[in-house]
């Protein structure tokens, strides 16, 4: 997870955050919510996770979104990444779903 969140920000992801899932939800241990500052970065954001856990033997059970490229869900079962785009973000609320959960901002570049 914490590696998802590094490729993340090697990309340039914006409000980068984790969720702490554990004991809250059965279906993962974190979420690693993103944002990306149009379609094309959210898709280069979501590229350079795959490919770099790819790199360290750490494959996605699930994608989706990359041909809309509005919200690509990457889900590794122990943790699952969302790089958004800014309106998809703020229209989901994804964070606001989970407002129980644990939180840890990921500094910014």
């Amino acid at each position: 997870m914490r590696r998802a969140v590094d490729f993340a920000l090697e990309r340039k992801a914006r409000e980068v955050l984790v969720l702490d899932l554990r004991g809250i939800s059965s279906a993962t241990d974190f979420f690693v919510v993103a944002s990306g500052t149009s379609d094309v970065h959210v898709k280069a954001i979501a590229d350079h996770v795959v490919q770099g856990l790819g790199e360290e033997g750490v494959r996605a059970a699930h994608v989706e979104g990359f041909t809309v490229r509005r919200w690509v869900l990457l889900d590794y079962i122990d943790f699952v990444v969302h790089v958004f785009h800014p309106q998809s973000r703020v229209f989901y609320q994804l964070e606001n779903l989970w407002g129980d959960a644990p939180r840890w901002e990921a500094p910014e570049a």
